[in-house]
């Protein structure tokens, strides 16, 4: 409903395709294989403990390589030194749509992507 609102178009990756989502993909890897296999969660306010700690290691603590070896927080720092524009999110949501609108063109109310 937000995104048919919001005139944002829906992009689906093809079935049997999960490289076309590679960013998320290496995500779910990585949440897997440091966290949910290892660990076996004793109750639900548990397992919601354990993965706070473990998205605060990552978003906060944790360099990445794809960021030059920062941690996202400092990574947005240098955006915000450089842009003047405060790349960090403060209230948990964007400022603005990350995806753009349905293409006018479109006959259809969602617009799939191609395949490939």
């Amino acid at each position: 409903t937000w995104a048919d609102e919001t005139c944002i178009g829906w992009h689906y990756i093809a079935p049997g395709k999960p490289q076309q989502n590679g960013f998320i993909e290496s995500f779910n890897g990585r949440l897997r294989d440091e966290l949910l296999n290892e660990t076996l969660f004793r109750s639900l306010p548990h397992a919601r403990a354990v993965l706070e700690a473990w998205r605060r290691d990552y978003n906060e603590e944790r360099p990445h390589s794809k960021l030059g070896w920062m941690t996202p927080r400092d990574f947005a720092r240098t955006i915000m030194d450089t842009t003047g524009r405060n790349a960090a999110l403060t209230n948990g949501s964007a400022l603005r749509p990350l995806a753009t609108a349905i293409d006018d063109g479109s006959d259809h109310d969602r617009t799939l992507a191609p395949a490939g």
